[in-house]
């Protein structure tokens, strides 16, 4: 097993910190919103189901294009001896709802969607801009079962109770024994 931590990993580009990163002020000074609210009250003048007189804020603030973060993963088959490797690295720019205060633990929770569901958990962290998790889990199962499954990720909050804040997925029909790098955009989880 190698270690994880080399100071530059290949594929690991920062878009954040590219010429597209429009966001000003940085991200930790940013004001949360949760997901039933994308707007103060004030602010919003939604007048009918299309929303025909919505104003510029909630327009640009809407729960569908917001930012909920990345989480980077990577994938590897090894063949001879019928394991998959799934190793959780970062998670970058997420956001929480302001209920969970401002720094709270995150976990990622892992879920290998075949008929009988295989569960696993990443160690909690403090939340901030950067997460690095670095941490590797190997399951012992056969190649044709994970073709058909997908692979599950619930982004969680551990203080003050469990929350699920992010959830994102990718599928395992092109898993081999190439290690495979992904930055999956996380979505907030579904009501």
């Amino acid at each position: 097993v190698s270690d994880l931590r080399p100071s530059a990993l290949p594929g690991s580009f920062d878009v954040s910190r590219s010429m597209f990163d429009l966001r000003s002020p940085p991200h930790r000074f940013m004001k949360r919103y949760d997901s039933f609210s994308s707007v103060p009250s004030s602010t919003s003048s939604r007048k009918d189901s299309q929303g025909s007189n919505r104003s510029l804020d909630t327009i640009t603030l809407s729960g569908d294009e917001r930012d909920f973060g990345r989480l980077n993963v990577k994938l590897c088959y090894v063949s001879s001896v019928e394991q998959i490797w799934i190793t959780v690295l970062h998670c970058k720019d997420l956001s929480w709802p302001s209920s969970c205060g401002e720094n709270p633990r995150i976990s990622v929770k892992g879920i290998l969607t075949l008929p009988k569901p295989v569960h696993f958990r990443s160690s909690a962290k403090e939340g901030c801009n950067d997460i690095e998790f670095m941490e590797t889990f190997v399951f012992a199962i056969k190649l044709q079962s994970l073709q058909a499954v997908r692979l599950v990720f619930k982004i969680q909050t551990q203080t003050p109770r469990k929350k699920t804040i992010g959830v994102c997925s990718l599928a395992l029909r092109e898993l081999s024994s190439e290690e495979s790098t992904h930055w999956l955009d996380i979505s907030p989880p579904s009501k």
